[in-house]
């Protein structure tokens, strides 16, 4: 059963939050708000998506008094001022997404996945940080042999952006034995839930229930997806921050249950009770055939696991979706 530590149990700290105006990011700040603690939102709002959109995911982080918002590049700005009497950071900024990372697009994932952690790293260590929790993604392992996959199996990359989040990972783990930085890296698989990027399978297929449209399918529909709801996400974050783990360690974060693309189509139909239309599209290079991960680590180091069924996290995402279109009147 999750745990994590409540106001009356844990004095309130300041903490920081990169891509706080994300998807994750801002349900993590809006989190950590609620219990008190004084929160640094970091996010340079790149066009990945509308910033519009973004801005409405952060606007009730922003206004609470707690709580800073800094619009500021990870890659260039002044990290030392950002990271002054930080107790924590959680770093989930990151250039998402696998079919944009080929080709020309490698350079941005490179340099907002690589050299800003990196540079984030560096300026963490230089203020003595407490704890540095890390967002990576099931994305490191690529096709395995074997599922679900375990920590201590050999990660393969199958896209350029596993690379460069297993890139940051490694980075993690070289800061932790080289300087003591205390770093946990969470491996997400497949987040979901209110405010999921507009890119993501799951958002795709409740925008298409709600407005008719079709549902781009690339591939089959036979590759399997472990997926996590974002709730769950959030309390892996509260629990690393404090857990008793050697630094430098790696962890999967899984829903509990995979399911095939096929499936998933079916389930968001039945939950929406309308029939979903298909576009059909070629496979796309980087897509990996199947993930699904083990949390038999994340129990035994953290205390986590998923609470929230795909099935029920769907019906929250599409009560979501229904609020959203009826306020903007699509």
């Amino acid at each position: 059963m999750t745990s994590t530590p409540t106001a009356a149990t844990r004095p309130a700290r300041r903490m920081l939050v990169t891509g706080a105006a994300g998807f994750v990011g801002s349900h993590l700040a809006d989190t950590l708000l609620a219990r008190g603690d004084t929160v640094v939102g970091v996010d340079c709002f790149t066009p990945y998506y509308s910033p519009d959109a973004k801005r409405a995911a952060v606007s009730s982080a922003c206004d609470q008094d707690n709580f800073e918002l800094v619009e500021a590049d990870l890659r260039s700005a002044d990290l030392a001022p950002i990271l002054e009497g930080v107790d924590t950071v959680f770093h989930q900024a990151a250039q998402p997404g696998v079919r944009l990372s080929w080709s020309d697009g490698f350079g941005e994932y490179a340099s907002h996945n690589v050299l800003a952690s990196q540079r984030l790293l560096e300026a963490a260590h230089d203020a003595g940080v407490r704890r540095f929790v890390y967002a990576s993604s099931s994305s490191v392992y690529g096709n395995q042999d074997r599922y679900p996959t375990v920590e201590s199996d050999l990660p393969r990359p199958y896209s350029p952006y596993g690379v460069t989040k297993l890139a940051a990972e490694h980075l993690c783990g070289l800061y932790a034995e080289n300087w003591g930085l205390s770093t946990v890296s969470l491996r997400y698989f497949t987040v979901f839930g209110p405010r999921q990027r507009p890119d993501m399978s799951i958002h795709r297929l409740c925008e298409a229930v709600g407005t008719g449209a079709s549902f781009p399918r690339f591939g089959d529909g036979a590759q399997i997806r472990e997926f996590t709801y974002v709730s769950d996400i959030v309390a892996a974050n509260l629990l690393a921050a404090d857990a008793d783990v050697a630094p430098g360690t790696s962890v999967n974060i899984a829903g509990g249950g995979e399911i095939t693309l096929n499936e998933l189509i079916a389930m968001v139909g039945d939950l929406a009770g309308t029939e979903v239309g298909i576009e059909n599209h070629p496979s796309q290079a980087g897509d990996a055939k199947r993930n699904g991960g083990s949390t038999d680590k994340a129990r035994e180091l953290l205390g986590w696991g998923p609470q929230v069924s795909l099935r029920d996290g769907i019906a929250a995402q599409l009560a979501w979706h229904e609020t959203r279109r009826s306020l903007i009147g699509t």
